[in-house]
């Protein structure tokens, strides 16, 4: 029996190891329409996107450690060495940001900032739902003003949100125990008192 979209949606889940083969161009795109088709109060499309492949994976790794190593927090050396080689593998990687844009006050920050949120999770369906391995990621500087801005994401306009990697999984992945729905959902009737 073929799976069903609710199918695709429940299996879903973080696949960090990743290698080549990624996604085509054409996967490429449907993976980016679906990520345009989030929510979007206002219309005010705040998902930003740099993306990354072969040899502009490792320049992007080789800057980043440096700047962050320059700052007051640096990595780890056993942290540096397990990131290089993580990414070393991967052969698509997408960073994500967030335009903060504060010509319609209307629409409050974190609206713009879920919104790009809602972006990246139809994104990782989209590889899901292709076949390949996707992994949210805030780490690699993230929290780094240097590399938001080599990545053209001035942190003025920008709030830099982290990377998705995208790729074949390694290996295939483990079954996840996921909570009880019921656990988090709770029936209002009214007011409390």
């Amino acid at each position: 029996m073929a799976e069903t979209p609710i199918d695709f949606l429940l299996s879903r889940r973080s696949v960090r190891f990743v290698e080549a083969p990624g996604p085509t161009d054409e996967e490429l795109s449907l993976i980016f329409q679906a990520a345009v088709r989030a929510p979007d109060h206002g219309k005010l499309r705040p998902w930003r996107f740099a993306l990354l492949r072969g040899d502009a994976i490792a320049r992007l790794v080789d800057f980043a450690i440096a700047s962050v190593n320059a700052s007051d927090h640096p990595m780890r050396p056993e942290k540096e060495a397990s990131t290089r080689r993580w990414l070393a593998r991967v052969p698509v990687l997408i960073a994500v940001a967030c335009r903060l844009d504060y010509s319609n006050p209307r629409i409050p920050e974190h609206e713009r900032m879920l919104s790009t949120g809602a972006a990246v999770t139809h994104m990782l369906i989209a590889a899901h739902t292709l076949g390949y391995g996707a992994y949210w990621s805030t780490g690699l500087g993230t929290s780094n003003s240097e590399v938001a801005a080599a990545l053209g994401f001035d942190p003025l306009d920008y709030r830099f949100m982290g990377y998705v990697t995208l790729g074949t999984p390694i290996d295939p992945p483990r079954p996840v125990i996921r909570p009880e729905w019921s656990e988090f959902v709770a029936q209002w009737t009214g007011p409390l008192t």
